[in-house]
Protein backbone atom coordinates (compact mmCIF):
# COMPACT_ATOMS: atom_id res chain seq x y z
CA UNK A 1 0.00 0.00 0.00
CA UNK A 2 1.16 3.81 -0.63
CA UNK A 3 2.68 4.85 2.66
CA UNK A 4 1.65 8.10 2.28
CA UNK A 5 -1.96 7.30 1.40
CA UNK A 6 -2.28 4.76 4.53
CA UNK A 7 -0.72 7.58 6.70
CA UNK A 8 -3.72 10.02 5.43
CA UNK A 9 -6.31 7.40 5.61
CA UNK A 10 -4.89 6.76 9.97
CA UNK A 11 -4.86 10.80 10.00
CA UNK A 12 -8.67 10.69 9.44
CA UNK A 13 -9.15 8.78 12.59
CA UNK A 14 -6.25 9.96 14.51
CA UNK A 15 -5.43 13.72 13.45
CA UNK A 16 -2.67 15.02 14.53
CA UNK A 17 -4.33 17.92 16.02
CA UNK A 18 -6.27 16.84 18.98
CA UNK A 19 -2.63 14.92 20.27
CA UNK A 20 -2.12 16.66 23.59
CA UNK A 21 1.04 19.39 23.47
CA UNK A 22 3.02 18.07 26.92
CA UNK A 23 5.78 16.66 24.46
CA UNK A 24 3.62 13.97 22.87
CA UNK A 25 5.12 13.71 19.64
CA UNK A 26 2.85 12.43 17.29
CA UNK A 27 4.09 11.15 14.01
CA UNK A 28 7.66 9.74 12.36
CA UNK A 29 9.64 9.28 15.01
CA UNK A 30 12.97 7.24 13.49
CA UNK A 31 13.46 7.53 9.55
CA UNK A 32 12.45 7.61 6.54
CA UNK A 33 8.83 6.56 5.16
CA UNK A 34 9.04 4.28 2.32
CA UNK A 35 7.04 4.53 -0.42
CA UNK A 36 4.74 1.43 -0.06
CA UNK A 37 4.40 -0.11 3.26
CA UNK A 38 3.31 -3.92 2.69
CA UNK A 39 4.81 -5.08 5.87
CA UNK A 40 3.89 -3.52 9.50
CA UNK A 41 4.93 -4.34 12.94
CA UNK A 42 2.75 -3.02 16.00
CA UNK A 43 3.44 -2.38 19.90
CA UNK A 44 2.72 -0.63 22.54
CA UNK A 45 6.01 0.53 23.57
CA UNK A 46 9.81 -0.33 21.51
CA UNK A 47 12.91 -0.84 22.98
CA UNK A 48 15.68 -3.54 22.84
CA UNK A 49 13.61 -6.23 24.65
CA UNK A 50 11.66 -7.05 21.17
CA UNK A 51 14.23 -6.17 18.68
CA UNK A 52 15.42 -9.41 17.72
CA UNK A 53 11.88 -10.35 16.96
CA UNK A 54 12.08 -7.01 15.04
CA UNK A 55 14.67 -7.67 12.73
CA UNK A 56 13.54 -10.83 11.73
CA UNK A 57 10.18 -9.68 11.08
CA UNK A 58 11.80 -6.75 8.79
CA UNK A 59 8.73 -4.68 8.99
CA UNK A 60 8.25 -1.56 6.04
CA UNK A 61 7.02 0.36 9.32
CA UNK A 62 6.68 -0.03 12.61
CA UNK A 63 3.92 2.00 14.74
CA UNK A 64 3.56 2.60 18.01
CA UNK A 65 1.53 3.56 20.92
CA UNK A 66 3.92 5.03 23.35
CA UNK A 67 6.32 7.68 21.22
CA UNK A 68 9.45 6.58 20.58
CA UNK A 69 11.12 9.75 21.51
CA UNK A 70 9.18 11.57 24.33
CA UNK A 71 10.18 15.23 24.71
CA UNK A 72 12.71 16.91 22.84
CA UNK A 73 14.58 14.75 20.02
CA UNK A 74 18.39 16.30 20.49
CA UNK A 75 18.27 15.53 24.34
CA UNK A 76 16.62 12.75 24.53
CA UNK A 77 19.28 11.07 22.14
CA UNK A 78 22.20 13.09 24.00
CA UNK A 79 21.10 12.17 27.83
CA UNK A 80 19.84 8.43 26.65
CA UNK A 81 22.52 5.94 25.52
CA UNK A 82 20.58 2.85 25.35
CA UNK A 83 17.90 4.68 23.31
CA UNK A 84 20.50 6.48 21.00
CA UNK A 85 21.88 2.62 20.27
CA UNK A 86 18.79 1.44 19.06
CA UNK A 87 17.88 4.98 17.21
CA UNK A 88 21.19 4.23 15.69
CA UNK A 89 20.13 0.62 14.57
CA UNK A 90 17.02 1.77 13.27
CA UNK A 91 18.51 4.22 11.09
CA UNK A 92 21.13 1.46 10.11
CA UNK A 93 18.51 -1.05 9.24
CA UNK A 94 16.05 1.20 7.17
CA UNK A 95 13.21 0.70 10.12
CA UNK A 96 11.13 3.51 9.82
CA UNK A 97 9.23 4.52 13.38
CA UNK A 98 5.57 6.06 13.67
CA UNK A 99 4.29 7.04 16.71
CA UNK A 100 0.15 7.62 17.57
CA UNK A 101 -0.26 8.64 21.05
CA UNK A 102 -3.10 10.43 22.87
CA UNK A 103 -5.12 11.01 18.61
CA UNK A 104 -5.06 7.58 19.31
CA UNK A 105 -6.64 7.37 22.87
CA UNK A 106 -9.22 10.32 22.12
CA UNK A 107 -9.97 9.96 18.02
CA UNK A 108 -12.69 7.37 16.51
CA UNK A 109 -11.87 4.17 17.48
CA UNK A 110 -9.28 4.37 19.80
CA UNK A 111 -8.70 4.03 22.90
CA UNK A 112 -11.58 4.48 25.19
CA UNK A 113 -13.74 4.14 22.10
CA UNK A 114 -12.34 0.40 21.64
CA UNK A 115 -12.40 0.20 25.89
CA UNK A 116 -15.85 1.49 26.21
CA UNK A 117 -17.10 -1.14 23.55
CA UNK A 118 -14.98 -4.32 25.79
CA UNK A 119 -16.64 -3.94 28.51
CA UNK A 120 -19.99 -4.15 26.49
CA UNK A 121 -21.66 -0.59 26.99
CA UNK A 122 -24.23 1.00 25.00
CA UNK A 123 -24.98 4.59 24.88
CA UNK A 124 -21.11 5.27 24.47
CA UNK A 125 -19.92 9.06 23.92
CA UNK A 126 -17.22 11.40 24.63
CA UNK A 127 -17.35 13.54 28.24
CA UNK A 128 -18.42 16.86 27.35
CA UNK A 129 -15.42 18.37 29.39
CA UNK A 130 -13.11 15.52 28.31
CA UNK A 131 -13.13 14.47 24.48
CA UNK A 132 -10.37 11.94 25.72
CA UNK A 133 -12.62 10.14 28.14
CA UNK A 134 -15.28 7.85 26.90
CA UNK A 135 -18.55 6.95 29.22
CA UNK A 136 -21.47 4.85 28.69
CA UNK A 137 -24.33 2.76 30.42
CA UNK A 138 -24.39 -0.51 31.60
CA UNK A 139 -26.87 -3.66 29.92
CA UNK A 140 -27.22 -4.37 33.60
CA UNK A 141 -27.15 -2.90 37.03
CA UNK A 142 -24.02 -4.55 39.31
CA UNK A 143 -22.52 -3.49 42.76
CA UNK A 144 -19.56 -2.31 42.87
CA UNK A 145 -18.07 -5.43 43.74
CA UNK A 146 -19.50 -6.87 40.52
CA UNK A 147 -18.63 -4.32 38.38
CA UNK A 148 -15.08 -4.72 39.40
CA UNK A 149 -14.99 -8.46 38.58
CA UNK A 150 -16.79 -7.75 35.48
CA UNK A 151 -14.51 -5.03 34.33
CA UNK A 152 -11.21 -7.36 34.80
CA UNK A 153 -12.34 -10.18 33.24
CA UNK A 154 -13.80 -8.06 30.06
CA UNK A 155 -10.19 -5.74 29.53
CA UNK A 156 -8.08 -8.93 30.36
CA UNK A 157 -6.10 -7.60 33.59
CA UNK A 158 -5.07 -9.07 36.45
CA UNK A 159 -6.16 -7.18 39.33
CA UNK A 160 -7.62 -3.32 40.00
CA UNK A 161 -7.27 -1.13 43.12
CA UNK A 162 -10.83 0.00 44.15
CA UNK A 163 -12.28 3.01 45.86
CA UNK A 164 -15.72 2.74 46.46
CA UNK A 165 -16.63 5.67 48.47
CA UNK A 166 -19.46 6.65 46.08
CA UNK A 167 -23.17 4.85 44.55
CA UNK A 168 -22.94 1.20 45.64
CA UNK A 169 -24.96 -0.03 42.73
CA UNK A 170 -23.14 1.20 39.20
CA UNK A 171 -25.69 1.46 36.13
CA UNK A 172 -23.10 3.65 34.60
CA UNK A 173 -19.18 4.18 34.44
CA UNK A 174 -16.44 6.36 32.49
CA UNK A 175 -12.91 5.64 31.72
CA UNK A 176 -9.60 6.40 30.14
CA UNK A 177 -7.19 4.31 29.38
CA UNK A 178 -3.23 4.56 30.54
CA UNK A 179 -2.55 7.77 33.21
CA UNK A 180 -5.97 9.35 33.08
CA UNK A 181 -6.70 9.98 36.95
CA UNK A 182 -6.94 13.08 36.76
CA UNK A 183 -10.39 13.40 35.01
CA UNK A 184 -12.41 11.87 37.80
CA UNK A 185 -14.01 14.82 39.09
CA UNK A 186 -14.94 15.46 35.76
CA UNK A 187 -16.63 12.13 35.53
CA UNK A 188 -17.99 12.48 38.37
CA UNK A 189 -19.74 16.01 37.66
CA UNK A 190 -20.93 14.02 34.71
CA UNK A 191 -23.01 11.82 36.65
CA UNK A 192 -20.88 8.62 36.23
CA UNK A 193 -20.96 6.24 39.04
CA UNK A 194 -17.21 4.73 38.90
CA UNK A 195 -14.20 6.23 36.99
CA UNK A 196 -11.87 3.67 35.83
CA UNK A 197 -7.84 4.68 34.55
CA UNK A 198 -4.83 4.01 35.72
CA UNK A 199 -1.20 5.46 37.02
CA UNK A 200 -3.27 6.67 40.49
CA UNK A 201 -1.18 9.21 42.96
CA UNK A 202 -1.55 9.58 46.42
CA UNK A 203 -3.25 12.98 46.50
CA UNK A 204 -5.96 11.82 44.12
CA UNK A 205 -7.03 8.81 46.16
CA UNK A 206 -7.26 11.36 49.08
CA UNK A 207 -9.38 13.33 46.94
CA UNK A 208 -11.63 10.80 46.46
CA UNK A 209 -12.31 9.66 49.43
CA UNK A 210 -13.05 13.45 50.09
CA UNK A 211 -15.26 13.27 46.76
CA UNK A 212 -17.06 10.38 48.22
CA UNK A 213 -16.69 8.82 44.95
CA UNK A 214 -15.63 5.85 42.94
CA UNK A 215 -12.26 5.49 40.79
CA UNK A 216 -11.01 1.46 39.89
CA UNK A 217 -7.15 1.66 39.29
CA UNK A 218 -6.02 -0.06 36.50
CA UNK A 219 -2.53 -1.24 34.98
CA UNK A 220 -1.55 0.48 32.68
CA UNK A 221 -1.12 -2.12 30.37
CA UNK A 222 -4.66 -2.28 29.76
CA UNK A 223 -3.49 -0.16 26.72
CA UNK A 224 -1.96 -3.35 25.13
CA UNK A 225 -5.65 -3.26 22.85
CA UNK A 226 -4.22 -0.63 21.05
CA UNK A 227 -2.44 -3.74 18.44
CA UNK A 228 -5.80 -5.09 18.10
CA UNK A 229 -7.77 -2.13 17.42
CA UNK A 230 -4.98 -1.03 15.10
CA UNK A 231 -4.76 -3.91 13.10
CA UNK A 232 -8.52 -4.01 12.68
CA UNK A 233 -8.37 -0.36 11.25
CA UNK A 234 -5.32 -1.04 8.87
CA UNK A 235 -6.56 -4.10 7.92
CA UNK A 236 -9.72 -1.81 6.83
CA UNK A 237 -7.48 -0.33 4.46
CA UNK A 238 -5.87 -2.70 2.54
CA UNK A 239 -6.59 -6.57 3.57
CA UNK A 240 -3.12 -7.77 2.02
CA UNK A 241 -1.05 -6.16 4.82
CA UNK A 242 1.19 -7.96 6.71
CA UNK A 243 0.90 -7.46 10.32
CA UNK A 244 3.06 -8.69 13.18
CA UNK A 245 1.64 -6.83 16.63
CA UNK A 246 4.13 -8.20 19.75
CA UNK A 247 2.54 -8.12 22.95
CA UNK A 248 5.37 -7.94 25.31
CA UNK A 249 4.85 -5.39 28.27
CA UNK A 250 3.14 -7.62 31.08
CA UNK A 251 1.38 -6.22 34.62
CA UNK A 252 3.27 -6.68 37.61
CA UNK A 253 2.94 -9.37 39.53
CA UNK A 254 1.29 -8.76 42.74
CA UNK A 255 2.55 -9.91 46.01
CA UNK A 256 -0.01 -9.98 49.01
CA UNK A 257 1.53 -10.53 52.72
CA UNK A 258 1.05 -13.78 53.83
Amino acid sequence: MNTKSLLIKLSKYYPRKIAKKYGDFHGLMVGKLKDETNKILLCLDLDYTIYDEVKKFNPDLIITHHPFIFGNKKEVLENDPIKKELYDKLIKDNIPVYSIHTAFDEGKYGMNETLCEKLELINIKPLENDPMARGGDLKDVMTFDEFNQYLLNKLDVDFSLSFNYGAKVIKNCAIVGGGGWHSFKIAKEENYDVFISGDMPHHAQRDVLLEKYNYINIPHEVENIFMEQMKKILLSFDNSLDIMCIKHEKCPKVVLKK
